[in-house]
């Protein structure tokens, strides 16, 4: 497997892990109570679904993608004599 895959599944894995922390935090006592009077939910709690989502939106294309194959010149040999393939 190619390194920029397996930059993207730990980019995918990462994300869905921040994505989980921040929706388990969002119903703790103090995010409770700060969305109750602020209608928001604390900064640390915004910060990991925020970055959750940018790390999954940024590994989901590079594990599909990957690096893309670079097509190979077929070199044929020249004919000394008449110089041609």
């Amino acid at each position: 497997m190619n390194p920029q895959r397996l930059v993207g599944i730990v980019l995918l894995l990462s994300g869905l892990i921040l994505i989980s922390i921040g929706m388990n935090a969002s119903h703790l006592l103090a995010d409770l109570v700060s969305n109750t009077f602020t209608g928001r939910f604390t900064d640390l709690t915004t910060w990991y679904i925020t970055g959750g989502m940018a790390a999954g939106l940024l590994g989901f294309p590079m594990l599909l993608l990957g690096p893309r194959r670079q097509r190979s010149l077929i070199l044929l040999p020249i004919n000394p004599r008449t110089g041609t393939g």
